[in-house]
């Protein structure tokens, strides 16, 4: 009806500066932009730094740091046509922020979830990181994690001019994400009035002293990056180096869970516990390279290049105590006891644990990980407003995983001395342990398996330890090809038509083994021999012992858990089928067309932009990978290999209508998809054969066969979405109002695990004849399979809030002033088929707010910022590492900074900065859903402050 209206009246004349609706490929009367940039005018000024604050007409300041990188952000987010929020550097290699994440989190709807004290997960209105996915100068990247969600501790900050959450979807922006797409923009040096060359250095410091003798609590940061032109400003070159040593400290406690029923005769009990205290130390080094040429207004040509390599340590000692989880009943004798209990509305506060059998640790885990992205595109002008754009990107990621634990207790499956253990309940949920044994001393701890829980599918192992090696391999290769070109005397504008091609591979292996004593034995079986126990060698003895007493322990044994792995214990192969099945590779060839309307005019008088389009998606996906089952002792394994084809179309509709002057109404409409979790994608299959089942009541529920793994023929999630956003802009000094609300529809929503019957007839030859022909009778050969499906449907509704103020707009006053608020609102309801309650998604809260106050004149410059999320579920690291989801507590986190820079001088362009992160010292809590007093793990990890100074010439 727009479209159609007599009132429409096309723009005559382009302008130079004016945004196309188009985020990945703009182009302007002057030059063609690479359809990789989806902001290109955010650097049309040719000074940046200079702006019109609003007060006045002609009323012009010159500012930098914090002010230029609101109004850099401010301008795009009024340009683009799409609903999207944007952190911009406040100068070359100087986003705001400690890391990129810390600054995304600051986005009205983005919250991050904090993993060994730094910010690596994103949540964008209410969905994890699943949902969302993260673009490098608009090309997908890979990742370093386990599954599609980017750790964005990868990725050095100082190398990206400004970082774009686009919020509704656009026919060209390729691999666009259900929730969000995060797009890292690199500088891009043609822009750039002068040749840059800055040093960033800075020194850090945990609030917490080093828990651990063999760690740090100092560590550092260093950048250089350099921006210049040649050639008559046709040639340009941003080049950038970084290295990184970042330390954390962090108090750790971890319960097992809890049993009871909440009655004050049978009351929440804690079934056992984890104490640990852990020191991580981050080493990251990075580089990157931008080369950019136009030699002519016919053809634009630009290479990307980024490279990060980083390495994590982490070293973590504590003891494990089982207690009711152990109780002594008639099916273990040798369980623990409790007596002198303290209870309260339903719960063990106190109690007093006799036979207890503790596990003391000294872990070793260590990461070795690479990310490499390589990026060309060439832009060519084939006539005065035809476009044809080529772009080839290369990302791949590889990671090496290291988790060493070993064991030490008073004897081999509570042979030894057992403890008395006093345990009462703190005020923030966690226990402290009094115990009575010392656990320091030698003489009575050794190496061993004090409890016994070693087993390799078939047989007791002595596990004086074990070991897992994971490694990940992600890959991704993508070429893409479009054509634009612009009407003439229309309201329609422009027009776009595009291909691209991509194919991802993501490998998986999985490889640990048993630990145990040397000295005899084969395989670590108990049966052949293995030692039960060792002596502690005193090589691997540290200096001293380290104390838990923020949880009343005064101390514990400290061992190098690298001396005892090569010089103390054996190692056996673990092949039982459950670990023999999580090798895999998934492989997805995705081909995707799309094409789009660009609208360009006037409706009643009032500014219209827009664009209409659609995109065609066929997939073709396969896993290879292995089906193992264990069957009499003897585990078999058996090749596999399936996949899946289907098409999806997704259509999309985005305005935006200045109806005021600098008041905008900003809609969109479009259907989107993200693909599942490459692990959901697996064919491997984990099968169970029971003969013992075998006539059992009621064979629904003891299966003779059941199998667990993944489905290759899930489709992505789907979702039909609206979004509205109503903006006013003061001016172009940063300031301005947003109120956005969205609604999502979701379907083809990912179950994790369904079971549905399956024919194991093939299967059948494992039993004996008479075992056989029972089953068959009994309908036996009819098992069950728990694997995902898309099986969920629900819906997202919210809405979000931000406020930029230079203070400077309410009165001259306050000059150098202001503030940026955000605030936003989301509720869900997801359903599964075979479940009618609701579920939780996993990175939701309900609630989140950030909030910045700020003030920068004559050189100095001061900034504080509080976020708050509400409670939410977060993916953490479960046992054998394999994710698992647990409710967090809400948090609140207040970073502040404080910094000069020489104006003047022979110093100018120096500056010197001091950031204080994590100031409320707010740990990181889990707990059981819907009872806050049964914690799950709580993890502190102090303040950080950090010294940093800069030069630029």
């Amino acid at each position: 009806m727009l479209l159609a209206s007599s009132a429409a009246a096309a723009q005559e004349t382009p302008n130079p500066n004016a945004p196309t609706a188009n985020p990945t490929g703009a182009v302007t009367a002057t030059q063609a932009r690479p359809p990789a940039d989806p902001t290109p005018d955010a650097n049309a000024n040719p000074d940046p730094t200079t702006t019109d604050t609003g007060v006045g007409e002609g009323t012009d300041i010159v500012v930098t740091g914090i002010r230029a990188g609101l109004a850099k952000s401010a301008d795009i987010k009024r340009r683009s046509t799409l609903i999207v929020d944007s952190v911009s550097a406040e100068d070359v290699g100087k986003l705001p922020d400690v890391s990129i994440a810390d600054s995304l989190a600051r986005i009205p709807g983005v919250t991050a979830q904090r993993l060994e004290g730094r910010d690596q997960r994103l949540s964008i209105r209410g969905l994890g990181p699943d949902f969302s996915t993260t673009l490098l100068n608009g090309r997908e990247q890979v990742t370093v994690g386990d599954n599609r969600g980017v750790e964005y501790d990868q990725y050095p900050s100082e190398f990206f001019r400004n970082v774009n959450v686009y919020k509704s979807a656009d026919a060209s922006l390729i691999a666009a994400g259900i929730s969000g797409t995060v797009d890292l923009r690199m500088l891009r040096p043609l822009d750039q009035s002068q040749r840059v060359f800055a040093i960033n250095a800075r020194g850090q410091m945990n609030g917490i002293d080093n828990l651990n003798p063999d760690s740090s609590r100092y560590g550092y940061r260093a950048s250089a990056t350099y921006v210049d032109k040649f050639a008559d400003d046709t040639f340009g070159i941003a080049v950038g180096v970084s290295a990184t040593q970042t330390p954390s400290q962090n108090e750790r406690y971890n319960a097992w869970g809890y049993n009871g029923s909440g009655t004050a005769a049978d009351p929440y009990r804690l079934s056992g516990a984890k104490p640990y205290v852990q020191s991580n130390e981050l080493k990251r080094y990075g580089a990157v390279a931008t080369l950019e040429w136009q030699p002519s207004d016919n053809f634009h040509s630009t290479f990307d290049a980024l490279y990060s390599k980083f390495k994590e340590t982490q070293v973590l000692r504590g003891i494990e105590f089982p207690l009711d989880g152990q109780a002594r009943n008639a099916d273990n004798p040798t369980g623990t006891v409790l007596s002198n209990t303290t209870v309260e509305n339903g719960f063990l506060t106190a109690g007093t644990f006799s036979n207890v059998f503790a596990v003391q640790r000294n872990d070793y885990n260590r990461r070795d990980a690479e990310n490499l992205s390589l990026g060309w595109n060439n832009d060519f002008t084939l006539g005065e407003t035809t476009h044809f754009n080529v772009d080839a990107s290369w990302s791949r990621a590889t990671r090496t995983d290291f988790l060493l634990e070993t064991n030490t207790g008073t004897g081999f499956a509570k042979s030894g001395l057992s403890d008395t253990v006093r345990v009462t309940q703190n005020g923030d949920g966690t226990f402290s342990f009094a115990p009575t044994l010392d656990y320091t001393n030698t003489s009575i701890f050794k190496l061993t398996d004090p409890q016994g829980w070693g087993n390799n599918g078939t047989q007791q192992v002595v596990q004086s330890g074990f070991l897992n090696q994971p490694k990940f391999k992600d890959d991704l290769k993508s070429l893409r090809a479009s054509l634009n070109g612009e009407f003439e005397g229309s309201v329609v504008k422009g027009w776009e038509v595009g291909a691209n091609y991509s194919r991802r591979k993501k490998t998986s292996e999985y490889t640990s083994f048993f630990l145990c004593p040397r000295g005899g034995g084969t395989n670590c079986t108990f049966a052949s021999g293995t030692p039960t126990s060792a002596n502690v060698p005193a090589e691997a003895q540290l200096n001293s012992n380290i104390p838990l007493t923020y949880l009343g322990i005064p101390a514990m044994l400290t061992l190098d858990p690298l001396y005892l792995y090569n010089n103390s214990l054996n190692a056996a192969f673990d092949g039982r089928p459950g670990s023999l099945v999580r090798d895999n590779t998934v492989t997805e060839n995705v081909y995707t067309g799309y094409a789009k309307l660009t609208v360009d005019g006037e409706v009643s008088g009032k500014a219209l932009k827009g664009a209409l389009g659609v995109q065609a998606i066929y997939t073709d996906q396969s896993s290879d990978g292995q089906i193992a089952g264990l069957t009499g002792g003897v585990v078999t394994i058996a090749p596999a290999n399936e996949g899946a084809k289907f098409w999806r179309v997704l259509p999309s509709a985005t305005f935006s209508v200045e109806l005021i002057d600098g008041g905008y109404v900003k809609l969109g409409a479009s259907r989107t998809m993200v693909r599942p979790r490459l692990d959901q994608e697996r064919v491997t299959q984990d099968v169970s054969i029971s003969p013992g089942n075998i006539g059992v009541q009621p064979i629904a529920v003891n299966p003779v066969f059941s199998s667990n793994g993944g489905n290759t023929s899930l489709r992505p999630y789907q979702s039909t979405n609206v979004d509205v956003s109503l903006e006013k802009y003061f001016g172009s000094g940063g300031g301005y109002v947003a109120l956005s609300g969205y609604f999502k529809k979701l379907d083809d929503f990912v179950n994790p695990a369904t079971t549905i019957p399956f024919d194991f007839s093939p299967l059948l030859s494992a039993l004996t004849p008479a075992q056989q022909a029972q089953a068959i009778a009994n309908g036996q050969q009819i098992g069950t399979i728990s694997r995902p499906d898309n099986s969920g449907r629900g819906d997202i509704l919210g809405a979000e809030a931000t406020l930029s103020l230079p203070f400077r707009m309410v009165t001259s006053a306050l000059d150098g002033f202001g503030a940026f608020v955000t605030g936003n609102y989301t509720q869900s309801t997801i359903r599964y088929a075979n479940n009618p309650d609701s579920i939780t998604l996993p990175g939701l809260s309900k609630w989140t707010g950030s909030g910045t106050v700020f003030f920068e004149k004559w050189g100095f410059q001061a900034r504080a910022n509080y976020r708050y999320r509400s409670s939410f579920l977060a993916e953490v690291a479960g046992l054998s590492a394999n994710p698992t989801f647990r409710t967090a507590r809400a948090e609140a986190i207040l970073d502040a900074q404080i910094g000069y820079e020489f104006q003047d001088g022979p110093l100018r362009g120096f500056s010197i900065m001091a950031q204080g992160k994590n100031l409320t010292d707010r740990p990181f809590i889990t707990y059981n859903t819907g009872d806050r007093q049964q914690v799950i793990d709580y993890q502190r990890y102090g303040r950080d402050y950090y010294i940093g100074l800069t030069y630029k010439f």
